[in-house]
């Protein structure tokens, strides 16, 4: 009896410990069993969420973005052609004067006399020589006689003109439309012809001055259109090119440029830096995809492209690049949809899900 009860307690005492030992690994046998039967019947693998293009046929620009400057359609420093008094400022600084406007005024009272001399010596020759006119007809006098008098005429005339030219450049004009810039002198001054008076700056148009490398000098001639903006806007302007420099510079190996544009409202001034962009050439019907989505590779480039719910890699030729976009030249086609977020993640065939097209 006592055998029979060691027996029985031995029994109960392994199957305590069986218990103890494989019930918290059955969840683990049971989950490799079902994990090893979902493997054997081809579970479905998870979808990729993604954004893709759309590619179409676009106008693509080839572009060359330079630097440049601002320079004045005509600048002038005003300075007097002889010495002289001044008597009179008539313009302020800052004012806009048409040409031909009178700006400064020397003193001019001893030309005026000299002219007013002269003026009457004219009335006298004048008549003399239409006496003598007379008499000569009538042959009274010889013509040596007739010749001094004209002479004396002829004489009185010039020595006139060279005094109304002398008066004429007491008054400074302005050479051309313009705007003046500030006053370097003052009324009662006695100035010289290396003294400055103003400056006069035409604006409208403005030129564009800029260089390009000597690569790019037969894709630009005159007549062809720039784009331009001052470094602190983002409006760009148009202009023309209306002069090429003949000749490279040998030491910096570009081609100097100068353009031209309206600047009626003025919003560009001489001096002024210029973010310039040429178009060199145009492609109509180019497919073009966002840098992200450009892979390199060791043998070129490849993308991806969503299709029928599955992820193809193709591989492509590249052409013009900007900051944000490639041209291709080889390998995609208008309407396929091409991979612009979750290229790192995603693998050939792999099932896609497709959240937004641009």
């Amino acid at each position: 009896m006592k055998k029979q009860t060691k027996i029985i307690l031995i029994l109960i005492i392994v199957l305590v410990i069986s218990v103890i030992f494989f019930y918290p690994r059955m969840d683990i046998l049971t989950g490799g069993e079902e994990k090893a039967t979902t493997s054997q019947n081809g579970g479905a693998q998870p979808s990729l969420p993604v954004n893709v293009v759309e590619l179409k046929q676009e106008k693509l620009e080839n572009n060359l973005n330079i630097t440049g400057s601002l320079i004045p359609n005509e600048i002038v420093t005003l300075r007097p052609e002889v010495a002289g008094l001044v008597e009179k400022v008539a313009f302020d600084e800052g004012q806009f004067v048409r040409k031909g406007t009178p700006l400064l005024y020397l003193n001019d009272e001893e030309l005026d006399a000299q002219r007013e001399r002269l003026t009457f010596t004219k009335k006298l020759y004048e008549s003399q020589e239409n006496r003598q006119k007379e008499l000569l007809a009538r042959e009274a006098i010889s013509q040596e006689e007739y010749d001094i008098v004209l002479n004396q005429y002829n004489t009185n005339l010039a020595d006139l003109r060279l005094i109304e030219a002398q008066l004429d450049k007491m008054v400074i004009r302005a050479p051309f439309d313009g705007e003046l810039g500030f006053r370097q002198v003052s009324e009662g001054s006695v100035i010289g012809t290396s003294d400055v008076i103003a400056s006069i700056v035409n604006v409208d148009p403005i030129k564009i001055e800029f260089s390009i490398p000597e690569r790019y000098a037969n894709e630009i001639k005159e007549g062809s259109i720039i784009h331009f903006r001052a470094n602190n806007s983002i409006e760009e302007a148009e202009g023309k090119v209306y002069a090429i420099e003949p000749n490279v510079d040998a030491a910096t190996r570009t081609l100097k440029i100068r353009a031209m544009s309206p600047n009626k409202e003025k919003k560009f001034l001489p001096g002024m830096f210029v973010r310039v962009r040429l178009v060199l050439n145009e492609i109509d019907n180019a497919i073009l995809i966002p840098s992200e989505s450009l892979i390199p590779e060791l043998e070129g480039y490849k993308v991806y492209v969503a299709k029928e719910g599955k992820i193809e890699s193709r591989k492509v030729t590249i052409g013009q690049r900007s900051d944000t976009r490639v041209q291709i030249i080889d390998g995609l086609a208008p309407g396929e949809l091409v991979l612009t977020t979750g290229v790192l993640q995603a693998r050939e065939g792999m099932p896609v899900n497709v959240n937004q097209i641009n």
